[in-house]
């Protein structure tokens, strides 16, 4: 039975960046096929009211040092960008554009690497998302059509519901079967969740954690 990992992403989520990079190698080592699962981040936070930047600012200000630590261990290009965060919505869109054109990965390196590396937020536009497009081979014009069309709007929107029902709550979220991995720092429990026996497991029978 082939195996796949779906990979939940948002391009205004830092961790998304590192998951990028760091889910790869584990795919290749099991033979996996990531399917990639843009959904809107934002639209999930506003669901679950919860506030990105509304946090302590010791948290905030140690999570830019982590984030860096991470970028040197990896040896990744990360910079935070001067605009942050910003609406990704275009961007979710095209990627599911370019699923229809067999590009949605190479399309999610070239915005992440434009946005995460080299601080170009014109990719949170659907004019900034031209150029990638032309990169790929695929016509812009072409592509804007796609991107902008009820059919990819509501798409998105599907996926974003999906990712609710499934229990999404932030990005990078992975999933396995129906065994749910949340962040970037999740890729050992991934490599064992893909090396261990396809029957399901008893899950933990513990005290469930109270609402808060």
């Amino acid at each position: 039975m082939s195996k796949t990992i779906e990979f939940h992403w948002d391009l205004g989520s830092t961790n998304s960046y590192f998951a990028l990079h760091l889910v790869k190698p584990v795919a290749i080592k099991h033979g996996a096929t990531i399917v990639p699962r843009p959904f809107n981040l934002g639209y999930v936070f506003r669901k679950q009211k919860y506030v990105l930047m509304e946090e302590p600012k010791a948290k905030l200000r140690n999570r830019k040092d982590d984030l860096m630590r991470w970028a040197r261990r990896y040896d990744l290009p990360f910079r935070m960008p001067s605009r942050f965060p910003m609406k990704t919505s275009p961007a979710l869109r095209g990627a599911l554009t370019m699923r229809r054109f067999g590009k949605e990965w190479e399309f999610m390196e070239e915005i992440f690497a434009a946005y995460w590396e080299r601080d170009d937020a014109s990719v949170g536009e659907l004019t900034g998302l031209l150029p990638v497009a032309m990169k790929l081979g695929v016509d812009p014009e072409r592509f804007a059509v796609l991107a902008d069309s009820p059919e990819i709007r509501s798409a998105l929107a599907s996926e974003t519901d999906k990712a609710l029902e499934r229990g999404v709550f932030g990005a990078p979220t992975f999933f396995v079967g129906e065994e749910m991995f949340w962040g970037k720092d999740r890729m050992e429990f991934i490599d064992r969740e893909l090396a261990s026996p396809s029957p399901p497991r008893t899950k933990d029978c513990g005290p469930e954690w109270p609402d808060v």
